[in-house]
């Protein structure tokens, strides 16, 4: 669960770009409507006794959809990879923006994680620079059915860890968040958070380096690194 497979823009207007870990597909949070009536199409043209449970889903991404709009989530990414049980531990990637008006947004940060003396709160030196870490376990509504004769939905212990980097650049707050339901992987899975957040960039992948341009343009170009090499995932 450690390599990288794409680089992600945040929508609808980049301010940040991030790695996209092995084993994730991200969400479409801005489906068009053309879009959404193709996936009604391939529901209902599905056999009879699948057809219920994907209709299931498909109500459920929406309201998904609709809370992550209304959280400023910028990106989502479903996780699925292969445990020791031969099946598959899941998980949820977000990445979101909060702004804090033109304020410090370390001093916001900190505010609102209790001046900074919130349990577990680590900082951790990133590229782009500090971020503050922390973990913890919850109880959630699972998505399945509930057990025989218990009323309302069912209920689960997730793991949620969180990295929130102050960006005093844009005055604003990136969160890159990361849940599962497989506890007892959470130190992978912290590894998976702390890579993603390593990737967090302000910088645009697409645009050149002026120096490495520079270099490209000496005298001797096409040597040492060019512009197709960089990453800035590095």
């Amino acid at each position: 669960m450690n390599g990288f497979i794409d680089t992600v823009a945040t929508e609808p207007k980049p301010e940040f770009w991030y790695g996209l870990p092995h084993g994730y597909l991200q969400l479409d949070l801005q489906p068009s409507p053309e879009g959404i009536q193709e996936v009604a199409r391939q529901l209902s043209a599905l056999p009879e006794d699948v057809r219920d449970r994907a209709d299931q889903v498909f109500r459920l991404y929406a309201v998904v959809l609709t809370m992550l709009r209304s959280q400023q989530v910028m990106g989502c990414a479903l996780g699925m990879h292969p445990d020791e049980q031969d099946g598959a531990t899941l998980s949820v990637l977000t990445v979101s923006t909060v702004p804090t008006s033109g304020a410090n947004p370390n001093a916001v940060l900190l505010h609102m994680l209790g001046t900074g003396t919130a349990d577990g709160l680590v900082p951790v030196e990133l590229p782009v620079g500090t971020g503050y870490l922390w973990e913890t376990e919850r109880t959630t509504v699972a998505p399945t059915a509930p057990p025989d004769g218990q009323e309302g939905p069912a209920e689960g212990t997730v793991w949620q860890g969180t990295v929130a980097i102050p960006v005093p650049r844009t005055s604003s707050i990136i969160t890159v968040q990361l849940v599962t339901a497989s506890v007892e992987l959470a130190d992978d899975y912290r590894a998976v958070l702390l890579g993603v957040a390593r990737t967090v960039t302000l910088d645009d992948p697409a645009v050149p380096d002026p120096a490495e341009a520079e270099n490209a343009s000496g005298p001797f170009p096409g040597s040492g690194s060019g512009t197709d090499e960089r990453s800035p995932f590095g």
